[in-house]
């Protein structure tokens, strides 16, 4: 009697166990299930956003392509505002016209933040999608910004609808954020990237995996100087000492600022374009530069901008004027804690759920990610490579995505999602 006394309690725990093991292997089948059947309502979907030619430049485009998604999400039943920005990071190269940004908020029944982000518009021009249309080859779909970052703002929709499919409303609050002008350093979302990002507990951003799907936690971060120099024109063979060369000075001013690079902090300095003088015989009366600056803290961005106004002021020719404009393009991704460990359970999901590995990179690789406006003044879980698995991104004949890694990454983020939630 003592042993069939402790042998209930025994058994009763593998009965509960098995019975948890079973529903945990129900739900995944379930949202496995409608990840395979979204796989060609989400072609359906690449094809119409990949065929609306959205250029950073093409304000009529964008607003096309705002205006659909911004239909298909309220038919999910989201928020959705379309927002004109007025908060513009004015920048070297920003146009006078800037597109939309499509907001969307979803509300649950639980606790949880979520921000899904990508990009709308591409690097290309108008006309060119008439050499490369959509079309599927094998395992490959083809196309103008298919992979950067058509698929992106595609998958967040097709994950939206799947959670609303499943009738998953344990989630607090999903925020999807696509913009319309990350190739041009997001002058007008980077704002609002920002801002509702510090109210977030997760940010899942849907720029493309590279061939491999890796998730990215860190990126470095892009900033810009431009040097000016103001001279004086003279005949440069009859009365050179007249002049002021601009060009002289800007030589000097170069030439003191070679020596700013800091490979033990990841600091890249490059001067990359220098102009001066149009006429051989004249002393040149104005001169430029152009640097492109790498950092991996918004920190070291502050002292490098703070050096660069200090040393202009050592100049060669005390005639000469010499200014200094600096821009942070985007900031670092900088890798938090909370980033690693969720990056580590959308590696768990995709080895224990599908059989497959894919690498979480932890260390900062390339760099321009608006996901580093989304953790600039956030503690959020920020993670970057959410998308497809492809290649050939701002090339005009080879852009393409995986057909195999559809399935998977909406599998994985809808499942991800469903997780962190009932935390």
């Amino acid at each position: 009697m003592k042993y069939k006394s402790l042998l209930r309690p025994l058994l009763l725990s593998f009965a509960l166990l098995s019975l948890a093991t079973s529903a945990f292997a129900q739900i995944n089948e379930t949202v496995l299930k409608e990840a395979t059947a979204q796989k060609e309502p989400f072609l359906t979907t690449l094809e119409k956003l990949v065929n609306i030619e959205s250029g950073s430049k093409d304000i009529e485009g964008l607003n096309t392509i705002a205006n659909y998604l911004a239909t298909e999400l309220t038919g999910i039943g989201a928020e959705v505002t379309t927002i004109n920005s007025e908060n513009i990071y004015k920048m070297a190269d920003t146009p006078d016209q800037l597109g939309p940004i499509v907001k969307a908020v979803l509300k649950g029944n639980g606790k949880s933040k979520i921000m899904l982000i990508a990009h709308l518009d591409t690097v290309y021009l108008k006309g060119d999608l008439a050499a490369q249309p959509f079309k599927i080859e094998g395992d490959r779909a083809y196309g103008l910004g298919i992979i950067d970052d058509k698929q992106g703002a595609a998958l967040i929709l097709h994950i939206v609808k799947m959670l609303k499919n499943l009738n998953y409303q344990d989630f607090g609050t999903i925020t999807v954020l696509l913009n319309s002008d990350e190739e041009i350093s997001s002058p007008a979302s980077r704002h609002h990237i920002t801002e509702i990002a510090k109210d977030q507990d997760i940010v899942l951003s849907y720029e493309g995996s590279g061939l491999y799907g890796d998730l990215r936690l860190s990126t470095s971060g892009i900033a810009a100087a431009y040097l000016e120099i103001e001279g004086k024109a003279s005949h440069a063979g009859v009365k050179p000492e007249a002049g002021v060369n601009a060009l002289t000075e800007l030589s000097h001013q170069i030439l003191q600022m070679q020596d700013l690079s800091d490979e033990k902090t990841g600091l890249k300095l490059n001067w990359t374009i220098a102009r001066a003088g149009d006429v051989r015989n004249v002393i040149p009366a104005f001169a430029s530069a152009q640097a492109d600056i790498r950092a991996l803290k918004v920190s070291d961005f502050k002292g490098i901008e703070a050096e660069l106004q200090k040393r202009i002021t050592q100049k060669k020719l005390e005639e000469s004027t010499v200014n200094l404009n600096f821009e942070m393009r985007r900031p670092p991704l900088e890798i938090n804690d909370a980033s690693l460990a969720l990056a580590k359970k959308a590696q768990q999901i995709y080895k224990d759920d599908l059989n497959l590995d894919i690498k979480v990179i932890d260390i900062a690789v390339g760099g321009g990610t608006d996901a580093a406006f989304a953790g600039l003044e956030s503690d959020a879980a920020v993670i970057e490579g959410m998308g497809l698995s492809g290649d050939g991104a701002h090339s005009n004949d080879d852009e393409y995505i995986l057909l195999d890694s559809i399935i998977p990454r909406l599998y994985m983020s809808t499942k991800l999602i469903m997780d962190v939630s009932k935390e």
